[in-house]
């Protein structure tokens, strides 16, 4: 089995989504020996933001159209979609940033966005062609936004990464979920216990 572990905190050391990742590879590693791990820390390695240039990846690699520039990008979006698809099981940290993901994990996920490689369209509509990972969702937020409608309406960070996955075929999705991590020390403290019993919910 292949996993691939994908922190985007820009907190380091600080980031309590890249502690909760470090302990779901470790579950996972206990799960299932001989695993190999890939790393992809999209606060030091993010792809830039989709532009003109960026969308090489939707001509062949060796069209004569691409310029230098645009075959660069191609290879960088086609080394992290081939990552992607190789993976059996993806753990991704991502944090609450004003109301929904870091724009580098949103970048990553532009790249890996690709019609015939993850996803495809058919006279029925879209389909994924994801099926079979597993995605695990290791979320932080400074509020409590799941135990509300009013929350979950204001939160486009789990919603949209389920759906995003979800498009790309991917069925099983879990999540890891530490709330209210900015109001108070035992707010803080609740919402690590309850991220805790998430991942030990994992193995089971």
């Amino acid at each position: 089995m292949k996993l691939l572990h994908i922190d985007s905190s820009i907190s380091g050391q600080n980031s309590v989504t890249r502690g909760l990742t470090r302990k779901i590879v470790e579950q996972q590693k206990v799960a299932n020996p001989g695993l190999e791990v890939e790393y992809l820390d999209l606060a030091l390695q993010a792809p830039a933001p989709l532009s003109l240039d960026a969308l090489g990846f939707r001509l062949p690699p060796s069209a004569e159209a691409l310029t230098d520039i645009q075959r660069r990008e191609n290879e960088i979006s086609e080394a992290l979609v081939t990552q992607l698809i190789a993976a059996d099981v993806v753990v991704i940290g991502s944090p609450l940033y004003n109301f929904t993901v870091p724009v580098q994990l949103k970048a990553w996920l532009d790249r890996v966005a690709q019609v015939g490689r993850t996803f495809k369209y058919t006279e029925k509509g879209p389909v994924g062609l994801l099926g079979g990972k597993t995605v695990i969702l290791a979320l932080s937020r400074g509020g409590v936004y799941s135990t509300s409608d009013a929350g979950n309406a204001m939160e486009h960070q789990e919603s949209y990464l389920k759906t995003i996955f979800g498009f790309m075929g991917v069925t099983d999705i879990r999540v890891v979920r530490a709330e209210g991590m900015d109001m108070g020390p035992e707010s803080r403290e609740r919402g690590l216990a309850q991220a805790q019993e998430d991942i030990l919910a994992l193995a089971a």
